[in-house]
């Protein structure tokens, strides 16, 4: 068996399954789309590198004063509009406890306590809400710490969506291509060769005896 083939053996294609399903599953929770193609060791690793970076951040910024998991949560108003939540959100499922709170708030009701509330931009009186300059002062750099961990954690797992949606980047695939390449320039070459011989069996007069 030649050396070309090798590499085709080493590093067969991943079978995707549904890509688009597999790519839900992947933002819905890290790695939950990968365990739904069969790649169960990428599955862990992300699971557990990406969950693991995002629920450090959510306990650098919990404390008794404040209550947990302060850095993830989502506002628009002119005063505070939370960009990083658009990174946040890339995690799925852990961050969308945010829309929940923010919704109710928005509406003038209580968030269900204070777990990723947004923080109260008036001091409008609801039991137990913290403005941001209180967040900032009782949590002090691990507030901004947390909200870069969590962020990282999001914009990573956008990397783990596409790659549930769209497979490794291998050398098999470049190796295809290579293939198809050459096949297609020794194609090319044997043409040649037939139309010089046509070209010189002309000039001669026909074939030689």
């Amino acid at each position: 068996m030649s050396n070309a083939s090798a590499p085709h053996e080493a590093d067969p294609p991943v079978n995707l399954k549904d890509p688009v399903l597999a790519a839900f599953l992947a933002w819905l929770l890290p790695g939950l789309g990968h365990l739904y193609q069969g790649r169960t060791a990428k599955a862990i690793l992300f699971f557990v590198c990406i969950m693991g970076t995002y629920v450090y951040g959510l306990y650098l910024s919990s404390g008794p004063d404040v209550g947990p998991a302060r850095a993830v949560y989502f506002q628009w108003k002119t005063e505070d509009r939370r960009l990083y939540y658009l990174c946040q959100i890339g995690i799925g499922a852990p961050a969308l406890p945010a829309l929940v709170q923010w919704a109710r708030a928005d509406n003038g009701r209580a968030p269900y306590g204070r777990f990723m509330a947004p923080p109260d931009p008036d001091n409008s009186g609801i039991p137990g809400a913290v403005t941001l300059s209180d967040l900032h002062l009782r949590l002090g750099r691990y507030f901004e710490l947390a909200t870069v961990y969590t962020a990282i954690a999001g914009l990573l797992n956008f990397l783990v969506i596409f790659d549930a949606f769209a497979g490794p980047f291998s050398a098999y695939k470049k190796d295809e291509k290579d293939d198809k390449e050459d096949k297609k320039d020794d194609k090319d070459g044997d043409k040649k060769d037939k139309d010089k011989d046509k070209t010189d069996t002309d000039k001669d007069g026909g074939p030689k005896p």
